[in-house]
């Protein structure tokens, strides 16, 4: 594993550094901090095909900071139909106006994406929960209402999610919304409280049966976990998204995702499964970190806009072969729709509404 390991890294692993000293203590941190983490365990890593997830629109880039970056209809659901084709076996989803890009929660827009995707693919399709953070809890779940997919994403904590430094990488701006909307972020709070979280368990899950990718951007987002399954409103397989390198959430550092591993261990046994989502630059890095430690991995324009030092991916496609490479370099396999259906017990294609 280490020779594997460190061979994937530099074939294929845009650091964020030309300092190949520092290059090569990156690489060899990764890969300790993940036979370590092995080695201190006293039960198996997950062996399985690792699961790709891709997001690929979002709520927080906009626009003028990517020309690659879809919103509209017919954009969204080719990046998407695009990035299955390459591997991933999760779309996680938003969507936008069409006409300027803004985040959107129209539940028609969302239809007619999922339903484009659905007809050219069996990926399974997560819708968000989340939306943006300028959203109401009743708009962030219009579209899941009305859709009633396998999946959706579950936000476990409220939190400052802070895009206002993005504002600062652009003199001028294609659409009249996008710089308030960023530097908004600075005096907003991303709201998901107790109560947002358990009506979303019981409206969405219990009702519906849908599975969650519950993204926790710190380690008490993982204890929010932990007490919502001690009391019974979150049931099924548990599958976690470790988000590092939001503002105003852990950052992204190897340290840190080992961190949140070893909290959910304590808290969760290892019944569970887990997925890595680092934002920008550490992308791939820290992705890779976490199929070591027996993971999954989640990449997309919604996460990162860039392929390498300074270059514009121009799909998500592009990161999910890159990523997909890498894991198959490990000598692992990349898990299929139907893999996923059954390792988190979806309901299937058959109860869903689109």
């Amino acid at each position: 594993m280490p020779v594997a390991a460190a061979e994937a890294w530099f074939q294929f692993v845009a650091l964020p550094t030309k300092d190949p000293l520092r290059c090569c203590g990156t690489v060899a941190r990764l890969i300790v901090f993940s036979l370590l983490e092995a080695s201190m365990s006293d039960k198996p890593m997950h062996t399985g095909p690792t699961i790709i997830t891709a997001a690929v629109t979002g709520s927080i880039h906009t626009p003028s900071l990517s020309p690659y970056l879809p919103y509209k209809v017919e954009d969204i659901a080719a990046h998407a139909i695009q990035a299955a084709e390459a591997g991933a076996a999760i779309i996680h989803l938003h969507v936008r106006d069409p006409l300027n890009g803004q985040p959107s929660s129209s539940p028609d827009l969302f239809r007619s994406v999922v339903e484009q995707i659905a007809s050219a693919t069996d990926a399974v399709i997560n819708v968000t929960t989340g939306g943006s953070s300028s959203m109401s809890i009743d708009e962030r779940l219009a579209a899941p209402l009305q859709l009633n997919p396998e999946m959706c994403s579950l936000n476990m904590g409220s939190m400052n999610f802070g895009m206002f430094p993005l504002a600062e990488r652009r003199n001028e701006w294609q659409f009249d919304w996008e710089k308030p909307f960023l530097e908004a972020s600075r005096q907003t709070i991303f709201k998901n409280t107790f109560a947002d979280i358990e009506e979303i368990l019981s409206v969405i899950g219990t009702q519906r049966g849908a599975r969650f990718e519950l993204e926790c951007y710190d380690v008490g987002h993982i204890q929010t976990v932990a007490h919502y399954r001690s009391r019974g409103l979150l049931t099924g397989p548990i599958f976690l998204q470790f988000v590092l390198g939001i503002l105003g959430g852990i950052d992204a550092a190897p340290e840190q995702l080992l961190h949140m591993k070893q909290t959910a261990d304590r808290l969760l046994g290892r019944d569970y499964e887990f997925s890595v989502l680092a934002g920008g630059r550490h992308q791939i890095p820290l992705g890779t970190m976490g199929v070591l430690l027996g993971g999954n991995v989640r990449v997309g324009l919604e996460d990162s806009l860039t392929i390498g030092r300074g270059k514009l991916a121009q799909s998500s496609a592009e990161q999910v072969s890159k990523i997909r490479r890498i894991i198959e370099e490990l000598g692992k396999e990349v898990a299929t729709p139907d893999q996923v259906r059954a390792r988190l017990e979806l309901k299937g294609r058959g109860h869903v509404s689109f």
